[in-house]
């Protein structure tokens, strides 16, 4: 894209102009071009220019647009530790202050770099930090294929990588940032296989956030899974947290999770995939002091195990008595009908009730884990809807013949 300039002068003369102005904002800097090339040049005036963003001067905007256009003109192996320094004071200015034409400026940069250049790193960093200190994040491309597209053409090493990945998912929970666009959705959803189906599972009801955190687990070997205890209980922790994620099986599979086996919360993860609520019960009563101190809410807690618990049970009766519900929620007979209809409203569970009968009718529920015995039964369901399609169609090729 084009950056602008500041004014329509050589490269050198542009210098001079430079450093006059930041001068004359009380930077102690020369106001004469140093030997060393435009690259010296620029260092100094970049670890001036600081003068330049605490002035409200019309021209300031104009004047740090022409240091990023010069940047841009220089030869790549003289550009990174000059960006990084620009980088980092754009981060660390004042936080909260001019946060939008540090966002700018870091987009300018951002955009006029080549795409498969290195460095381009170091400037979507600093722009997903600047835009996180003022909510901004929804400026910022933070779709999960844009995001992996990058890690590839920079070329980043497995700590950058983590670290990048990381800086989204707190900056996407931060700001509250929606899912990725549903075309993007259904996209990926479509790329999918029995492999990998469970990582589907992720993407079809997971927000942005959470989908970004996984792809950070799920990036760690069998060689350093076990560094990345943090963000494997971090994760958890959001996503018990959240109240619209209901399924956690793929967590289990992660490596980093798994090194969290014998641990609390890898016991109270395993509860939320695929126990009933007599199990949190048991387990809050006997670990309160450790759910208190996750920030969790054990009221929260218990509504989503009640919800999950009530979905295991759709999978498995399609009718459920209102009695039994009243067992296996611990609710009382008033807030029966209450709880199925929130339950309907999760799009997790789809059913009726039958008051007269006091009874829910299932139609259909969302299982709580996905393994070969449920590919197994969505095997036979296709499998059963084509012959029926096969029926129809030959039935109806015979009255054509007849008629």
């Amino acid at each position: 894209m084009s950056v602008p300039a500041f004014i329509d002068v050589t490269e050198e003369d542009q210098a001079l102009e430079l450093r006059a102005y930041i001068k004359s904002k009380g930077a102690e800097i020369s106001e004469e071009n140093s030997e060393g090339g435009l690259h010296v040049d620029l260092a100094q005036i970049i670890e001036a220019c600081d003068v330049c963003l605490k002035d409200d001067d019309k021209d300031v905007e104009s004047v740090m647009n022409s240091i990023v256009s010069l940047l841009l003109i220089l030869e790549t192996e003289k550009q990174e530790a000059l960006i990084e320094s620009l980088c980092e004071k754009l981060v660390k200015f004042r936080e909260g202050e001019r946060p939008s034409l540090r966002m700018q400026l870091l987009s300018n940069l951002f955009h006029g770099m080549d795409e498969t250049t290195s460095v381009r790193y170091t400037v979507y960093c600093s722009l997903i930090k600047v835009a996180a200190t003022c909510s901004a994040i929804a400026f910022i491309p933070t779709e999960l294929e844009q995001v992996r597209k990058w890690i590839t053409d920079w070329n980043l090493t497995i700590e950058k990588k983590h670290t990048l990945l990381r800086l989204v998912y707190e900056a996407l929970i931060d700001c509250k940032k929606s899912d990725a666009a549903a075309k993007i959705m259904v996209e990926l959803l479509g790329s999918y296989t029995e492999d990998n189906a469970s990582q589907a599972r992720v993407d079809a009801h997971s927000d942005a956030a959470a989908k970004v955190m996984v792809e950070l687990l799920g990036s760690y070997t069998e060689d350093n899974a076990s560094q990345a205890r943090v963000d494997a209980h971090r994760c958890i922790v959001r996503a018990l947290k959240d109240p619209n994620t209901f399924l956690f099986d793929h967590l289990l599979a992660l490596k980093p999770v798994r090194f969290l086996e014998g641990e609390l919360i890898h016991d109270l993860l395993t509860i939320f995939v695929s126990a009933k609520l007599a199990a949190y019960v048991k387990f809050y009563q006997n670990n309160k002091d450790f759910i208190d101190s996750l920030g969790l809410s054990h009221e929260q807690n218990m509504e989503k195990m009640r919800l999950l618990t009530f979905m295991g049970m759709a999978v498995e009766c399609k009718e459920i008595s209102f009695d039994t519900i009243q067992q296996e929620l611990q609710i009382g007979a008033d807030d029966v009908e209450a709880f199925v209809i929130d339950a309907v409203r999760t799009k997790m569970v789809y059913c009726k009730i039958d008051q007269t009968q006091r009874k829910v009718v299932v139609s259909h529920s969302t299982h709580r884990t996905f393994g070969k015995q449920q590919w197994q039964q969505l095997y036979d369901s296709l499998s059963a809807w084509k012959q029926s399609l096969s029926t129809v169609k030959t039935s109806l090729l015979g009255l054509s013949t007849t008629s």
